[in-house]
């Protein structure tokens, strides 16, 4: 039996309303796992372990009143990118080191509502600008699988603190795909959905038409439970959907025949998944392309049906996303002037030499090109020829997926086309970076849902398998993902550390 850190979300529930575990056996056994390993995989910024506490007791009463929602007692952390009342908030910079919010980010407000137990907010590459969570103007995280290796970004926290088993679930932000490829590069389940299907309120803004709010958990049916508990129409976002709410643990199970997914397609024939040649790109480790052709396999003998499709528009997905992107990066941190809040420079008279030299001191490297490159093509003379193009680029990518989702249900890629690397490999070369995200970036140009679920390990670490769909269609990918995890086991494996 999983010791009570280990616990799947279900599995907790389950324990707990049996009265095998409390919540505060359950919430005691993280933060001791959290005194066990956080000093060598840093995946928090701050642990709250006191309040957790006072939650967990709290959750424990209201299960003695046969009261308290599906994530009651269960502890999470939250990445540092989500406003937390009366509990420091830094985007792991130093812009930000000291404030404390005053008031919860709507996807917080939601999980305290349903009882859930805080242990602290997750380390992150600064401002959610990053693939490695090396961006951290603190300490970067590292992956429980080789402490050696980066665990991805700019969730990395979030996905390292799960395959720790520090904490049973966590909260990040994708923008390009912060949770998927750090799930991917420590073998747990991260998902990315709709854009607007999640509130942003409260989330600090990196890229706002990109930015959107995912689960991460150890298993497709926890991802299901999470995404039932932060889905939901919040007028203070106003990009937030209006659709009726949907319950995504219904069904997930589909039938239980040795070949489900010829039955689990959305109009209840076979599955069609499209595998685009263009997310097979060059410079795919061997290895992940290996067991993505292994993973396709047994997609088919669930009985998916499979064929070979192309998105021609991908290959201008990395240009566009690092010209919008940016661009909306640079609008979004000109509040950081040193007047209204966070870090301000204050050793000189010079209104201008303070901003400069407020913005030279709490921005770290990453985010200060981020801000430039956006600026830049922003600037007079420089808008229609970057600005202005990438957004018609963007208008191809959307429509090219609209093509291929006439001929297909979903689309089968990998997360990642490398598994974790070394840390400080890649950081010395940006371009070679931010290649790393190019089977994620499409996704969010696109406003579509993405589910990283493990399908194997190349070199002895975790390789990630991407299902993509249209619009709204997370109830599908995770009937999807679902069977894939009855079929396999590598969801179970866990890091020895």
């Amino acid at each position: 039996m999983a010791t009570p850190e280990r616990l799947t979300i279900h599995e907790a529930q389950q324990r707990l309303a049996r009265r095998e575990i409390s919540s505060v056996e359950l919430t005691r056994s993280c933060l001791e796992r959290i005194d066990q390993v956080e000093d060598r995989v840093k995946a928090f910024i701050t642990v709250t372990g006191d309040l957790a506490l006072q939650q967990a007791g709290e959750a424990d009463r209201r299960i003695e009143a046969g009261q308290g929602g599906p994530l009651n007692g269960i502890p999470v952390q939250i990445k540092d990118v989500m406003c937390t009342r009366g509990i420091r908030t830094t985007c792991a910079s130093r812009m930000l080191e000291d404030y404390v919010p005053v008031y919860d980010a709507t996807v917080v407000e939601k999980l305290l509502h349903q009882g859930a137990v805080l242990l602290g907010k997750g380390n992150m590459d600064e401002f959610a600008m990053g693939s490695s969570t090396e961006n951290s103007a603190f300490f970067p995280t590292r992956n429980p699988w080789d402490l050696d290796r980066v665990p991805g970004g700019s969730s990395g926290g979030a996905a390292a603190s799960v395959a720790a088993g520090e904490a049973v679930y966590a909260l990040g932000s994708d923008t390009g795909g912060s949770v998927r490829q750090p799930a991917s590069l420590c073998g747990v389940v991260g998902m990315k959905p709709t854009y607007g299907l999640v509130s942003r309120y409260g989330l600090i803004a990196y890229a706002s038409s990109f930015d959107q709010i995912g689960p991460v958990t150890q298993d497709v049916t926890d991802c299901a439970i999470v995404l039932n508990a932060i889905t939901g129409h919040d007028p203070r976002d106003a990009t937030s959907l209006t659709h009726e709410k949907t319950d995504y643990t219904a069904g997930i199970a589909g039938d239980s025949s040795s070949s489900p997914l010829s039955q689990l397609g959305p109009q209840g024939g076979r599955f069609r998944l499209g595998v685009p040649d263009e997310y097979f790109v060059d410079g795919m480790e061997d290895g992940v392309r290996q067991t993505l052709m292994a993973a396709i396999e047994t997609m088919e003998g669930l009985g998916a049906s499979v064929e070979r499709v192309s998105l021609p528009t991908t290959r201008y997905a990395l240009a566009c996303y690092y010209i919008i992107a940016p661009s909306e990066c640079s609008a979004n941190l000109a509040r950081y002037d040193g007047v209204k809040y966070g870090y301000s420079y204050q050793d000189t008279d010079q209104m201008w030499e303070a901003m400069e030299r407020t913005r030279q001191h709490g921005f770290g490297p990453e985010v200060c090109r981020r801000i430039m490159l956006g600026t830049y093509a922003l600037s007079a003379g420089y808008y229609d020829a970057y600005y202005l193009k990438a957004q018609q680029a963007r208008t191809l990518i959307r429509e090219d997926f609209t093509r291929v989702f006439q001929q297909v249900d979903a689309l089968l890629t990998p997360t990642s086309p490398v598994v974790a690397f070394p840390l400080g490999e890649k950081t010395a070369d940006p371009v070679e970076m931010y290649l790393i995200d190019v089977c994620t970036l499409p996704v969010n140009i696109a406003g579509l849902p993405g589910l990283s679920i493990p399908c194997g390990f190349s070199q002895g670490l975790p390789v990630g398998m991407q299902l993509i769909g249209p619009q709204l269609s997370e109830p599908a990918l995770l009937r999807l993902g679902y069977a894939y995890q009855q079929a396999t086991g590598w969801h179970k494996q866990l890091p020895e550390i």
